[in-house]
This record gives C-alpha cells, sequence and structure tokens, in this order.
C-alpha cells in the first residue's frame, strides 16, 4: 500500500509538470507528445527496478540512470512551477505574464537540474568533528573516527565512484571506519564483486557497520553476509570493544523494523551490559535517540535522511525526522547525522552534498 500510495502521488506530480508544460505549446500533437513524454518518464524508474528484479536485462542498468535523472529532473521543474503558480496565483493575476513566468520557472529547473547533477556526481565533501566522548580513556584522546553512510552501491553509484571514495579515505588515515547503513542500493547481485573493493577500506582499530533499511530490501541475510565478505565487522544489536575503553555498539535498522511492525526497545538492549568506556552508538535512522542518550551511549552516528537530497525535499523529510542533519546535543549525548556519502535514486544532490565525517574523540 505504501509503494502504491507513492507511486499514486508521483503520478500525480508528473500530471501537473505535464500539464502546465503542454499549456506553453501551440498545438494540440505537441501537446500530447508532452503528455507521452511524462507517462514514459513516471513508468521509466519502477519499469527499470522491474526488470533488473526480474529479468536481469542488460538495457535495465542504462534506463535506471536515465530513468532516476528524469526522476530529479521532474520533481525539481514541478517545484520551479508550483512557484511560478504562486507568483500568479495560478494564473488568475497578471496572466499577461503568467507565460513568460512558467518559461522562466522551466528555464531555472534546467539550471538547478545541471547544479544538482554536478554536485551528486562530484567526489563527497570532508566534514570535521571533535567530540569530547564521556568515558574514554585520555590514552585514547585524539582517536579519529570516519563515518561512510548512505553508499547506495549499485547500477548508478558503482566501482569507479567507490574507488575515488576510497583514496580519499586512505589519505585521511583514521582510526575507526564506520558504514552507517545502506551501503548496497537495489539487490546484492548487483553488487557481486565489489565486496573485494570494500574489503581495500582499512583502519587500525578495524572497520564497523550496521544495516539500513535497504539491506532489508535486498535481503538482511544476503546483505549481511555480504558485508561481512568486506571484512565488516557487522554490529546487530550488540555492543563490543573496538579497543580498551572504546565501545561501539550498533543497531539493525530501526525506520525498516517499525515498517515491518517489529517493537522499539533495541537500543536499550544494545547497550545494556556493554563493556565499560566511552560508547558510540551506530543506528542507521536518527530514531530513538532520547533512548540512546538515557541508555548512557556518549556519540551516536546516523545517516538515512539525506538531508533531503534535492531541496526543498528535506523540508518534508524533517516531518519524519527532526533530527535531520548535522550536529545536536542530546541529553548530554552527541548525535551527529550524516547527509549520506552517495545518493539514493537520481544520482543528484541540490544543497546538501554528500559528505564523510572524519570525528576526532577527546577524553573528559
Amino acid at each position: 500500500m505504501f509503494f502504491l500510495a507513492v507511486l499514486g502521488i508521483w503520478a500525480l506530480w508528473h500530471a501537473y509538470v505535464a500539464w502546465r508544460a503542454a499549456g506553453l505549446l501551440p498545438s494540440e500533437w505537441e501537446r500530447r507528445l508532452v503528455w507521452g513524454i511524462a507517462a514514459l518518464l513516471w513508468a521509466s524508474y519502477p519499469l527499470a527496478r522491474t526488470l533488473e528484479r526480474m529479468t536481469r536485462s542488460p538495457i535495465a542498468g542504462p534506463l535506471e540512470w536515465v530513468a532516476a535523472i528524469a526522476m530529479g529532473t521532474v520533481f525539481i521543474a514541478g517545484v520551479c512551477l508550483i512557484a511560478a503558480d504562486g507568483v500568479t496565483v495560478f494564473g488568475l493575476f497578471w496572466p499577461g505574464l503568467t507565460r513568460v513566468v512558467r518559461l522562466a520557472a522551466l528555464a531555472t529547473a534546467g539550471l538547478m537540474t545541471l547544479a544538482a547533477l554536478g554536485q551528486g556526481l562530484r567526489r563527497p565533501v570532508v566534514r570535521r568533528w571533535e567530540v569530547r566522548l564521556r568515558g574514554l580513556p585520555p590514552a585514547l584522546d585524539g582517536t579519529t573516527v570516519l563515518q561512510l553512510s548512505d553508499l547506495h552501491l549499485g547500477a548508478i553509484l558503482g566501482r569507479s565512484w567507490l574507488e575515488r571514495v576510497r583514496r580519499r579515505v586512505e589519505k585521511l588515515h583514521p582510526d575507526v571506519i564506520v558504514f552507517t547503513g545502506d551501503v548496497l542500493d537495489g539487490s546484492v547481485r548487483r553488487t557481486a564483486g565489489l565486496e573485494k573493493d570494500l574489503s581495500l577500506f582499512s583502519a587500525p582499530k578495524g572497520v564497523w557497520a550496521v544495516t539500513g533499511n535497504h539491506e532489508y530490501y535486498a535481503g538482511l541475510q544476503e546483505s549481511v553476509r555480504f558485508m561481512e565478505q568486506a571484512g565488516f565487522h557487522v554490529l546487530r544489536d550488540k555492543a563490543v570493544e573496538a579497543a580498551p575503553g572504546l565501545v561501539l555498539a550498533g543497531v539493525d535498522d530501526l525506520s525498516a523494523r517499525r515498517s515491518y511492525g517489529d517493537r522499539d526497545g533495541f537500543v536499550r538492549h544494545a547497550l545494556a551490559g556493554r563493556p565499560a568506556g566511552g560508547t558510540i552508538l551506530l543506528c542507521h535512522s536518527p530514531l530513538s535517540v532520547e533512548d540512546a542518550a538515557d541508555s548512557g551511549a556518549g556519540l551516536m552516528l546516523s545517516g538515512h535522511t539525506h538531508a533531503g537530497q534535492i531541496w526543498p525535499f528535506g523540508e518534508i523529510v524533517r516531518r519524519f525526522y527532526p533530527y535531520l542533519a548535522g550536529r545536536f546535543e542530546v541529553e548530554g549525548m552527541t548525535l551527529i547525522v550524516s547527509r549520506g556519502t552517495g545518493s539514493w535514486g537520481p544520482p543528484m544532490r541540490l544543497w546538501a552534498p554528500g559528505e564523510m565525517i572524519l570525528i576526532t574523540l577527546r577524553s573528559e
């Protein structure tokens, strides 16, 4: 029902863009052509994913590339056209300017699409934070933790992009690397062979990971096996010592669990009975944040939101995830929510660039 609702809303969005774009054309056949293109664009992304899952067709990958870019373009065009309708009050005022304003909106959408593609395909930026972690021994003061999140490896982001990320990581020399979910996108089959590329990520105190909602969609057990073959220590509702006095805890994704009707309490369970020391919780979705703080985590690392990825979608995401992106202090615990290292769907980002986060831990 959820996916049917999403497809229905997305169909209405395409219809609105087609309605406004067709209205700018003089002839009937041109307007029909616009409506036909809109219908094809609406169907292209689900068709590409279905072909990939059901038939393994060689055209699925290229089709998904085109469909994903079209998805982002139509979204941005819709936002710009809604803004144009706001200016002209849906053409009720300044009717002589309505056509010009809508043409300007589509031109602006084209420029924003190019900017989003450039920002989405560029190498992720490095954001740096210092965090004072209670319970961290003085001997570990200065330990660096690199957070990578939401890589979404698959048909769109693959080996060459991952290699650029790895070379950047290598130059940062982190003591610990953590992947906070959504390493995969689509299915494990489409990432076959990339476990060897991921195994090249290394750090003195280990490479750690938790599952995200897309690991659930790809098949949870297969996804965990894939990450373990890459050399990741996958934390599933437990806490372990990465080094004496430095504890890493992790839970399977909470948003996917809630959608499947699982109860809460996983964060408290993972942190109960943990070894002594400074504690970092890896949790893909920024949920149960207060539970993490109450249970003794000093730092929580999350992702999932992508900060909306394409502006202004973040304002919708914020309604479901108030901790959208950035750094927050919650009841004595630091929460850092990554904008994501990769991208989902369109390889596009607008004013929410991809990032990797380098955290320097300080003892009290």
